[in-house]
């Protein structure tokens, strides 16, 4: 291996399984890198910053990408292409569990352009690759050059069957009833996400500190691998020291600070707040260009829009805890003004407006068949999904001008928190389900908004979910010792704010959440208030929801599409489907129907769509022709085709049987013909099969009443 000298720790998972972390191996050249193998998964992670910001760099430009190779389970990509192409939903899902925990440990004067790329080079069906690829970028960046508080790790906790398991077997994940994702320090809770089938807030609780606890574990073996490493990873490299011009910073302050509380403190609504702050701002300019000339205010741009917005960040959060009073004049545990709609699209199959303060969701239901599924085709796995949820943030919400380039990850985000969240509720239905969230305004917990109108919307359609959704999300400011918990934040308490915390559920418990620490040390008893203010939060808004739709309404729309499912033999398949599929076609288009045969076990199921009855009905039964497998006992409408002196031949649902003279009658017939004639209709009832043909004895004199005999 020449001058590669690998170094690796290791560590046990409680379920005993060895993880280990080794760098020095592969990609050196990167600032640092890192494979990270739990039994025949490995991930390697690499971290690359430039050597020094960009001029006038007002923001970390860093950016997480995750990837899952298909080489690593052995299968080619199969998009047209055959090679990976752009991040699908879910490795953009695993990409921002990875950045949200690991931003906010870089120091706040670092912006050098920084970029993690973590891939999955070899997978198994067992392992979930996604609960080790914060620990791989955590790894990197401890065994590299660049500064950073970490180390962090993630872990998946899940509580199955009573007990809390750390990364669970794929397998497992089915029989969770809570499912979580947790990053934290060796002191901290950084990230929370995940899911739970209404869980209490102090199951969450004992979930996270559990988790907590496992990742200290994996800290802790960080720190020793950075040790081993040696100066490399333990000596960091150099930054610029942030200069802070005090004399400019304090004039600011006196030409702003009174004007941002006087706007702060009028609370007024976002548009008119923002113009507030902005003629403060300008006004400040003026002042400064005729005191101190327009090229030193040229110079010092920067400095003196940078001084302002942190003035106007520490002005809020005090007069938030000062007053308890908020940006809006709500209080700490107030919920905005809430109005909802249902039915307000007459063409879709279902729809919902939900309205609270300045942000609002128009969410629009439709209904499919299974061709309209959604294909999932990752390395580890390829699935079909018949529940689809998206989210969409245009511009036009805000108030600002902005292409529409497609979702991107913060929409990808939102819509999943949103999906995972209704899943918790949906009823097995037939149909694919595509619920579409457009946000037409936003000032706040938008991601929220399309909790509760998603759930209006399917009740509005009428599919029978178990309970309303509601979701809401919970801020906090921590300062000097001091906390406020804030209830259904405004998007200017979310930049300011240490917390964001966003928690769905139902009257019976939790199915989401996701929560954001922007600062160090959020002890537990904290976590626990905004737990249960959030519970409060979300009561009042089901009770908001429930005065416009209590209940799912009792059938679907009209113009719903209406589906059925029949099971047929396996042996049926082919001649339902025809030659080159020529039979099921023209069942479709006779009917104008849409049908769909999926081979489950030895039996076909097939699911028939139509928004018309009869059609639905028509296709049905020409199914039912095709597929027809009689039972003994079962009772037809027959009729006669044909008269033979031994009985007559009679045709019923698409099949032909000989109704024998003896079957006819309880008393002896002797001419057929004087009972039957062609073309009468008559009842038959399958009484057996012929032992040495196979073919159905049928009979009439069974369903005739019988006659007493004369008594002697």
């Amino acid at each position: 291996m020449g001058n590669i000298i690998p170094t690796s720790v290791s560590f046990k998972l409680p379920d005993g399984k060895d993880v280990t972390i080794e760098t020095g191996k592969l990609a050196t050249q990167a600032h640092g890198s890192v494979v990270v193998k739990v039994e025949n998964t490995m991930l390697l992670a690499t971290v690359v910053a430039a050597s020094e910001a960009k001029p006038d760099q007002s923001f970390f430009p860093l950016s997480v990408d995750y990837q899952e190779k298909f080489a690593s389970a052995g299968k080619i990509p199969g998009n047209f292409f055959r090679r990976e192409a752009k991040l699908s939903d879910y490795e953009v899902l695993i990409s921002r569990l990875v950045d949200r925990a690991v931003r906010p440990l870089f120091p706040d004067n670092f912006l050098n352009d920084t970029q993690i790329i973590i891939n999955l080079i070899s997978g198994d069906k067992k392992n979930m690759p996604d609960a080790y690829a914060a620990l791989a970028a955590s790894a990197a960046l401890s065994v590299s050059d660049i500064p950073w508080d970490g180390p962090i790790s993630e872990v998946r906790v899940c509580k199955i069957e009573g007990k809390y398991v750390i990364n669970p077997e794929r397998e497992q994940l089915a029989k969770a009833d809570i499912d979580l994702i947790v990053a934290a320090t060796m002191k901290d809770v950084m990230m929370v996400e995940g899911e739970a089938n209404e869980c209490q807030e102090h199951e969450l609780i004992e979930a996270i500190k559990f988790a907590h606890e496992a990742i200290k574990v994996q800290c802790q073996v960080q720190l020793d691998l950075a040790q081993k490493v040696g100066e490399k990873a333990t000596v960091k490299r150099e930054m610029a020291e942030e200069v802070i011009d005090m004399e400019l910073k304090e004039k600011v302050a006196a030409l702003t600070k009174q004007g941002i509380y006087n706007v702060s403190a009028s609370y007024v609504d976002k548009h008119t707040r923002k113009k507030g702050f902005k003629e403060i701002e300008t006004q400040m300019i003026a002042s400064m260009t005729e005191e101190m000339g327009e090229e030193y205010v040229a110079e010092n741009a920067s400095k003196i829009s940078t001084y302002f917005e942190k003035l106007k960040k520490d002005v809020v959060r005090k007069m938030v805890l000062d007053t308890g009073k908020r940006l809006d004049g709500r209080t700490l545990t107030e919920v905005r003004p809430i109005w909802c709609e249902v039915d307000y699209l007459p063409s879709a199959h279902g729809s919902s407006i939900f309205n609270r303060g300045e942000t609002q969701s128009l969410t629009s239901l439709t209904l499919g068949t299974k061709l309209d599924q959604l294909m999932v085709d990752n390395a580890l796995d390829l699935s079909y999904e018949k529940f689809i949820l998206h989210y969409n943030f245009p511009g036009l919400s805000v108030g600002e001008v902005k292409p529409n380039r497609g979702p991107g990850r913060r929409e990808i985000g939102h819509a999943n928190l949103a999906a995972r969240s209704i899943k918790k509720v949906m009823p097995e239905v037939p149909y694919t389900i595509r619920l579409v969230s457009d946000i037409l305004e936003s000032n706040g917990s938008s991601s929220m908004a399309t909790v509760c109108a998603g759930s209006l919307a399917l009740m509005d359609g009428g599919i029978k979910i178990r309970e309303a959704v509601s979701g809401i999300a919970m801020g906090m400011i921590a300062e000097e010792g001091r906390t406020a918990i804030l209830t259904d934040i405004l998007g200017d308490e979310d930049a300011l704010g240490d917390m964001d915390f966003k928690v769905t559920g139902t009257k019976n418990g939790i199915v989401g959440c996701q929560m954001d620490i922007k600062i160090d040390g959020l002890p537990y008893e904290k976590l626990e208030q905004a737990l249960m203010q959030a519970k409060e939060g979300r009561l009042h808004i089901l009770g908001e929801m429930n005065k416009v739709i209590g209940h799912s309404n009792d059938d679907l729309k009209p113009h719903s599409p209406r589906m059925v499912e029949m099971t047929i033999d396996k042996s049926f398949i082919g001649a339902v489907i025809g030659p080159g599929g020529k039979i099921i076609q023209e069942i479709q288009a006779k009917t104008g129907t849409i049908i769909n045969i999926e081979e489950v076990g030895d039996k076909g199921i097939v699911t028939i769509a139509s928004t018309d009855a009869e059609g639905l009905k028509g296709a049905k039964e020409a199914i039912s022709r095709i597929a027809f497998t009689p039972q003994v006992g079962d009772i037809y409408d027959a009729e006669v085709e044909s008269i033979m002196p031994y009985g007559a031949f009679v045709k019923f649902f698409g099949q032909s049987g000989l109704l024998h003279v003896s079957e006819l009658d309880h008393k002896r017939i002797e001419d057929v013909g004087s009972v039957l004639k062609v073309g009468d209709k008559v009842q038959v009832k399958i009484i057996g099969t012929d032992p040495k043909t196979g073919k159905m004895r049928l009979s009439r004199k069974a369903l005739l009443p019988k006659e007493d005999k004369p008594k002697e």
